[in-house]
C-alpha cells in the first residue's frame, strides 16, 4: 500500500481489535473503530480512529484479531498545509486512505488521530499517534 504509516518510535505495545475475517489490511493502515473494539480501514474524513495496523491482515485467513498501535511516532502523509503542533484527523477524498489533514474545529475525542510534529504540505512528516488528543488547533 502506498502511504502506509511507518513506525519510527514505539512508545506502547499494540492492543488487539476485532476485525472481519474477509478483511485485507496492510501493515501501517490507519484504522477506524466501531462498537465492540472492531476495526477496519479508515475511509472517511474525521473517522473515529482505532489506531494504526501493527501487522498485515490477509483476507479469509481465519484471523479475526489485529494488533493496533494507539501511541507512537510515525512517518505519515500530511495532505494539506499542516503546522507542527496541530491536531490531525483522517482524510479520504477520492479514496485516498492514510492521508491526514489538520483537524477541524468540530473534531473531538477519537476523531483526533494525533499531533503533527513537522510543518508539511502534501508530504510525509512525523506525527505523534495519540488517539483522542485535545484538538489544540482551536484551543
Amino acid at each position: 500500500m502506498a502511504k502506509e504509516a511507518e513506525l519510527v518510535f514505539r512508545t506502547e505495545n499494540p492492543v488487539n481489535f476485532e476485525v472481519a475475517d474477509a478483511a485485507s489490511i496492510p501493515k501501517g493502515t490507519v484504522l477506524k473503530a466501531a462498537d465492540g473494539m472492531e476495526a477496519s480501514a479508515a475511509t472517511g474524513d474525521e473517522d473515529i480512529v482505532a489506531g494504526i495496523a501493527a501487522a498485515e491482515k490477509i483476507a479469509n485467513d481465519g484471523v479475526t484479531k489485529i494488533p493496533v498501535f494507539r501511541r507512537g511516532i510515525f512517518r505519515m502523509h500530511l495532505r494539506t498545509s499542516t503546522t507542527a503542533g496541530q491536531s490531525v484527523s483522517t482524510y479520504a477524498d477520492a479514496g485516498d486512505t492514510n492521508d491526514l489533514v489538520p483537524a477541524t474545529s468540530t473534531a473531538t475525542g477519537a476523531k483526533i488521530l494525533g499531533i503533527a510534529l513537522e510543518n508539511k504540505d502534501d508530504a510525509v512528516g512525523l506525527v505523534e499517534l495519540n488517539v483522542g488528543a485535545n484538538n489544540n488547533a482551536y484551543a
